[in-house]
Parts: C-alpha cells; structure tokens; sequence
C-alpha cells in the first residue's frame, strides 16, 4: 500500500514537470545503477493495467551508504523527497531511470555520466521490508518498462551436473 501511494504521489510530479533540457552527448552504453551488480531481489512485475496493482521496477540488494550510479547518461528530472522517500529521476531522452530510496547534492537540470555517482542508498525509509534495497525504475513516457532491458539480453551460463567426471546423471 506504501509503494502504490508513493507510485501515485511521484508518478504526477514526474509527469507533470517540464521536459529536461537535451542530453548531453555520451556513450548510450547502460549501466548497472551498483558497482558491481547486485543480486536481484524483486524482479520486474508490470500490472495487467496502469491502475493495478503490481511492481513497476526492480529491487536490488544494496547497503546504506553504497553509492547509487547513473544507469546512463542524461540530466537530473527530479530530486527530492515523494512520501518522506529521497528519490532520484534522471531523463535519457525519450527514457527516465528513477532511484529510491537515495540521497543527493545533485539538482534538477545537472547534466549527469553514465556511471557517475548520483547519490547514496539512503539509510531508512526502506523501499524493501525486511531488508535495504536500491528501487531501480524505467519510464518510457507513461509506460513503465523493466530496467534489466537496459542492460542487454541475459547471459545465460550453464553449470555441469553433479556427479563423477565423465559419467552422465540419470
């Protein structure tokens, strides 16, 4: 219920704000948002329509204190607190990547790097319940995408199965 109000609080001023200034130009490669890249806790979960329930970005396992890192670069959207949350929201173009719960100096316009840190995981409120966090979110206009598309297809690695070394498991 906290995420949704959040969601429904930080959604209209993201929205409703005027467009950013043009992008500065930058490689386009993206970025992991921790260095390195984290576990996932909470994978993207879009709701079956905007008004539903659902979650609309990823969770990524993350200590107070770490630096959070632009996942491209762009300039700052938005930076402030929605709900008592410190969020982040960097506009690439046609994209914006939000962060929360973070804490920053930077300010509405800055131009920001790939990579570059734009803030800290903030010590509390946290977006996770039982554990710290690092919210990481992707807007396409008023569509929320998954922010692990950013990042290229997944690598997937197969591991040998168990058992003696030339001998197939049943």
């Amino acid at each position: 219920m906290r995420i949704l109000l959040l969601l429904m609080l930080l959604l209209p001023a993201l929205l409703l704000s005027p467009p950013p200034a043009p992008v500065p130009p930058a490689d386009r490669a993206w970025n992991w948002p921790l260095d390195p890249p984290p576990r996932v806790l909470r994978p993207f979960d879009p709701p079956g329509r905007p008004w539903l329930p659902g979650h609309r970005g990823v969770d990524l396992a993350a200590e107070p204190g770490r630096d959070v890192l632009a996942a491209g670069p762009g300039r700052v959207h938005f930076a402030g607190t929605v709900a008592g949350t410190p969020v982040v929201s960097v506009s690439h173009g046609e994209l914006r990547t939000t962060y929360l719960p973070v804490e920053t100096d930077l300010a509405r316009g800055d131009p920001v790097r790939g990579g570059q840190v734009i803030g800290t995981l903030a010590e509390g409120p946290r977006h996770c319940a039982d554990r710290p966090c690092l919210h990481w979110g992707l807007l396409s206009g008023r569509e929320y995408l998954d922010p692990l598309s950013l990042l290229g297809p997944v690598r997937t690695r197969l591991l040998p199965r168990p058992g003696p070394a030339g001998t197939a498991s049943q």
